[in-house]
């Protein structure tokens, strides 16, 4: 079993038109756990729980993240969350159905087309379940439940000690975050607050909308004793793989004086034709990244097209790569730019390039390194009609 936040594929695409909002459930006092800090605020691999069950949430396509919390751990949430981009914590109610209706009210300025109801002791959530789940909202469904077998044999006892057994086909275990549409569930709440359920199926159920059910993950589990927050530590730790990704990317001489290449400004008897600074170095790099994570190419994030970007610095590109990789709970090991040209000789400038894109990124030098080649005089770059930049990082991934 692999950790299911670690699973990184993207969330299916959703309509033009179609806009998700995600509801995190905080605002238990986790007393089934046992001893003073609720379980969402217990240190998991070193970050708070509900802290990691946000990272995992974040980068979910046009996503807006609410957490609704207790009103006696607001100095705990700000602790955990210190740092994480938010809006203001919902505060919630009594019992978990009221905080979730709490927690809906709040969005309906939003009005987000979807909701995904999570409980924040659920830090393994993936975006590959994620993905299930919007799909099935996408295709009609107006509610879609992530459900999981039940594999063991189970027992009843009576009163009188006596055991019989139940049959466990058909029977599921449900799970968050349940993803609905989000005018329905919020009626629902509204209609049946009075009607006491322990998920908020059973109000859909109660509401009579249409539930569909996606495959669920065994890692996907709720963390509710110190034996299940063992677990999930071990799965964190061994939940990883490496990925490698290639940028390429070319760009013909103008009239001018200078270049910029890998973040620095080179004195130059040409400068490079582009949209934005033309920087093919930092462009090869940021495609590389994007293309480790499997977020497409810099000219879906930034289009030429666009006149936002018009002479923009590619720092700007580079440093989005990076976030997208840290939201996906990914981390950059190494990267190696390859800068092919005749002129400007790279070597004098070979140790800034490194040091500049090591700042944008957040990492040691020692994670970058810059290399030149020529092509002995053969094709464009031989021609000195441009120069070319190729790029390989390695980063590592949940799985």
């Amino acid at each position: 079993m692999v950790p299911a936040s670690a699973r990184n594929a993207r969330p299916a695409a959703m309509g033009p038109m179609s806009s998700v909002a995600i509801l995190i459930v905080s605002a238990g006092r986790g007393e089934r756990f046992g001893g003073g800090l609720p379980k969402q605020y217990r240190l998991l691999a070193g970050q708070p729980v509900l802290r990691r069950t946000i990272q995992a949430l974040s980068g979910i396509a046009n996503g807006l993240i609410h957490v609704v919390v207790n009103p006696d751990h607001l100095e705990n949430y700000n602790t955990a969350t210190a740092g994480l981009e938010l809006p203001e914590p919902v505060l919630g109610g009594a019992t978990r159905q009221e905080s979730v209706r709490y927690g809906l009210e709040s969005l309906t300025a939003m009005s987000p087309d979807f909701v995904l109801i999570h409980d924040a002791a659920r830090p393994l959530i993936s975006h590959a379940l994620i993905a299930r789940i919007l799909s099935a909202l996408e295709g009609g469904a107006s509610a879609a439940i992530p459900m999981v077998a039940v594999a063991d044999t189970l027992r009843r006892q009576a009163a009188d000690g006596s055991w019989s057994l139940v049959p466990r086909d058909g029977v599921w275990r449900a799970q968050t975050p349940q993803g609905f549409h989000f005018a329905e569930i919020l009626n629902a709440h509204r209609q049946f607050k009075a009607v006491p359920v322990t998920d908020d199926m059973a109000l859909a159920e109660a509401a009579s909308l249409t539930i569909t059910r996606v495959d669920g993950e065994e890692s996907n589990m709720k963390i509710t004793t110190q034996d299940d927050l063992v677990i999930a530590e071990r799965l964190l730790a061994g939940g990883f793989e490496f990925r490698t990704g290639s940028g390429f990317d070319v760009h013909r001489f103008k009239e001018g004086d200078h270049v910029w290449l890998c973040g620095v400004r080179i004195a130059h008897s040409h400068a490079l034709e582009g949209h934005s600074d033309a920087d093919a170095g930092l462009h090869a790099l940021t495609d590389a990244i994007l293309g480790a994570i499997g977020a497409g190419d810099i000219g879906q994030h930034f289009p030429p097209t666009d006149d936002r970007w018009r002479n923009a610095s590619s720092d700007r590109f580079l440093a989005h790569a990076m976030s997208l990789l840290r939201a996906a709970g990914g981390q950059f090991v190494h990267g190696d730019v390859t800068l092919i040209c005749e002129r400007p000789k790279i070597g004098p400038h070979r140790e800034a390039m490194r040091t500049r894109m090591a700042e944008i990124l957040g990492v040691s030098i020692g994670r970058i390194s810059v290399k030149a080649t020529t092509t002995e005089g053969l094709g464009f770059t031989g021609r000195r009609e441009g120069l070319a930049a190729e790029s390989l990082v390695t980063v590592k991934m949940p799985i």
